[in-house]
């Protein structure tokens, strides 16, 4: 693939979130390095060797867009590299999850279940200063692999606040406001350089927007004293600032419900937040779960604007069933009548595996769910 061939990013049909399952082979050394039993080096070793080869797959199933399946991270939050400041929100993002993955036979569907990270919220201890941007150097290698596009993934800066412990970091931000600021700063700066080494494609992981139509959550946020409303849309302004001018870069934002190991965190439909945030977010890509009841119908696609594109997440990552193209034609007819075809593209709802344990299907469901996902599009879009 050319220069000249790479895909048009801002209209660009199908997409991926971000994780890929991690091979058994992967999980394993993640395991021995936890236990002291091979070194950082030998860890990075086997990482090298399990994107290179994700990469191959994806090559060969003819994604037009590639991602290195997340594969040095043990969750999807570390994407907010090594940041001074956050040490212990980095620890907890460690610890939530088991590091060898741990499927219930007995358990084939998915189900709810908390999140421990918001549930155990970290304070700082120094202002933020980025130390090490990981997302450079993983962008750096996965795109030596491959020509074609490389897609890297950060956390929103709405999901890294509602991370934060604002009443023990007084000391350190008095305000909320004040450590957002940091979080956009030290953000910008990883974009910068990636932007700078080349990367046209970068997507926000921004699963704290459900929190806004969760009845748990916003019965937390105002247990803590605080407006739902306003949360959101200091959210929508920082995350809008984070992405500000990078004119060579796309950015595309992902909203789910959770997806630890094929659980699911929150419930609610898009409609009470739909007018605020589609018209508010300037991600040009807007990838949307759509794979069950709990997000509702498509009528909120109504308020996406016109230089938008929504990319409907209709395909579970949660299960092993593989979606038929003809059920996902009849849903993207569905969505047309509230939002023109030509504004319309189809991915994954999620990422296959949020934290390294992965979710309850197999790697040849994956990449089959991927393929009828290009089957789909090449129906619809040609």
């Amino acid at each position: 693939m050319t220069a000249a061939s790479l895909p048009d990013l801002k209209t660009l049909r199908v997409d991926q979130v971000g994780s890929l399952l991690r091979p058994e082979t992967l999980k394993q050394a993640f395991a021995k390095f936890g236990l002291g039993e091979i070194t950082a080096e030998q860890l990075r070793e086997a990482q090298d060797q399990a994107i290179g080869e994700a990469i191959a797959k994806q090559e060969a199933h003819q994604l037009p867009v590639v991602v290195d399946g997340e594969f040095r991270r043990t969750s999807f939050m570390e994407s907010f590299s090594v940041v001074a400041g956050v040490e212990e929100w980095q620890a907890g993002v460690k610890t939530y999850h088991q590091i060898l993955a741990r499927k219930d036979t007995n358990e084939a569907t998915s189900h709810k279940g908390q999140d421990p990270i918001l549930l155990n919220r970290k304070r700082v201890t120094a202002k933020l200063q980025l130390l090490r941007n990981g997302l450079l150097e993983d962008f750096r290698f996965a795109q030596a692999l491959t020509n074609r596009t490389v897609k890297v993934t950060l956390i929103s800066a709405d999901r890294i606040t509602q991370c934060f412990d604002g009443e023990n970091s007084k000391s350190i931000y008095p305000s909320v406001e004040e450590f957002l600021a940091d979080v956009v700063t030290v953000e910008r700066q990883m974009i910068d350089q990636l932007a700078g080494a080349g990367c046209r494609y970068v997507g926000i992981d921004g699963p704290g927007y459900t929190a806004y139509v969760d009845s748990d959550s916003l019965a937390a946020m105002r247990a803590r004293g605080e407006d739902p409303m306003t949360n959101l849309a200091r959210s929508i302004k920082a995350d809008n600032e984070v992405i500000a001018a990078f004119p060579g870069v796309t950015f595309g934002i992902h909203i789910c419900r959770g997806n630890r190991q094929s659980m699911w965190h929150r419930e609610g439909t898009y409609d009470d937040i739909a007018e605020k945030l589609f018209n508010g977010l300037d991600h040009p890509r807007l990838l949307l779960e759509y794979d069950t009841e709990r997000a509702g119908n498509f009528e909120p696609l109504r308020f996406v604007p016109k230089d938008r594109i929504a990319v409907l997440g209709l395909i579970t990552t949660k299960v092993g069933r593989v979606e038929s193209t003809d059920e996902l034609r009849r849903r993207i007819d569905e969505a047309a009548r509230y939002l023109p075809i030509e504004q319309l593209a189809i991915s994954p709802q999620c990422g296959f595996a949020s934290s390294i344990g992965g979710n309850l299907l197999t790697e040849d469901e994956q990449f089959r769910k991927l393929d009828v996902m290009l089957e789909t599009a090449a129906k619809v879009w040609g």
